[in-house]
Order: C-alpha cells, then structure tokens, then sequence
C-alpha cells in the first residue's frame, strides 16, 4: 500500500506535464486564440470591404447615375444636346478676339405703306 501514493503522483506529474507542455496545453491554446483574434479582424476588414464594393456594384447595374457621373468626371463626357464651357484661369478676365469679322447683316425690307 506504501506504492499507491507514488503511482497517483506519478500519474498526476504526467497529467501535469501534458497540460503545461502537450499538445492541447496552455501554450498551444493562448497562440491558437491570438491566431484567432488577427483572423476575425482580418474578416472583418474584408467583410466591410465586400459590401462597400457589392454597394458599388449595385449602383453599376442598377443606376446610370453612377455611371453618368464617373464618365463625365473621369472620361469628360459631355450630352448631344449639352454646351461645354471651359474657364481657364489662365487667360484671366480678358475675352478672346475673334478672327474674322461677323457678317453684316441683311437689310430689313420695308412694308409698303398704304395710302
């Protein structure tokens, strides 16, 4: 009976040693929850970034405003029936001269007057 006592303290230092050093020990789990954490804020930065972009993708098919406006904006697209006017700072505040003189214009005919 003098032997039972140092098996169960044999078998609880091994016990111990698989918690503290094993492969489902303290260690182990601690790198596992941090490898955890960086992953779910990875996931949730490309989480935020799916949905700005299925936002945008939305607006693509569904609105031609969107695309209206980066063609105006990026491609300085202009409507059949719209006037573009471009002010240069350049030039300041002066009017261009015109190159050729305007034409005359035709006399107005007179209405003969009644008597």
């Amino acid at each position: 009976m003098r032997v039972l006592p140092f098996v169960l303290a044999a078998l609880l230092a091994l016990v111990q040693a698989e918690l503290w050093f094993g492969r489902g020990g303290v260690p182990h789990v601690m790198r596992l929850r941090s490898e955890l954490a960086t992953q779910l804020a990875a996931n949730d930065k490309a989480r935020a970034q799916n949905e700005r972009l299925s936002a945008e993708v939305a607006d693509l098919k569904n609105g031609l405003e969107m695309v209206e406006e980066k063609a105006r904006l990026e491609l300085g697209m202009v409507k059949p029936d719209e006037l573009l006017v471009v002010i240069s700072s350049s030039a300041g505040n002066v009017a261009p001269k015109p190159t050729a003189p305007p034409a005359p214009l035709a006399p107005a005919t007179a209405a003969p007057s009644q008597p």
